[in-house]
């Protein structure tokens, strides 16, 4: 039986077009490590995460604290109100602030390290 024309396959060979090669993908940490503008920013996005956790303290503490002069001031007779207050009422916010800071402090370096670890 002859095979119609029209119905032969043909093979067609040459050279590619196109060279596939891998795309190079550098790991976060090899861009720190070599010190390149994307590792550069991905320390930046860490201390300013740090740096924004640290002033949040700041301002609670610098609201919490600043006034208590001025409360002072305004009742000089009440000597006993004023160690109690610095005594027992500061100290209570202070242990929780700081708490609430190394809790956030540890919680931006482990999202850091998911980050550059590529997890």
């Amino acid at each position: 039986m002859p095979q119609d024309p029209a119905e032969r396959r043909v093979v067609v060979t040459g050279p590619p077009r196109r060279t596939r090669t891998a795309p190079v993908h550098y790991r976060p940490r090899t861009e720190i490590d070599e010190q390149t503008t994307l590792g550069h920013t991905y320390v930046r996005s860490l201390m300013r995460s740090q740096l924004r956790a640290a002033l949040a303290v700041f301002a609670v503490l610098v609201l919490l604290v600043g006034p208590l002069p001025l409360v002072f001031a305004a009742a000089p007779e009440a000597r006993r109100l004023t160690w109690t207050v610095l005594g027992f009422g500061l100290y209570a916010p202070l242990v929780l602030l700081a708490r609430w800071y190394v809790r956030r402090a540890e919680r931006n370096e482990r999202d850091f390290v998911r980050l550059v670890e590529d997890r």
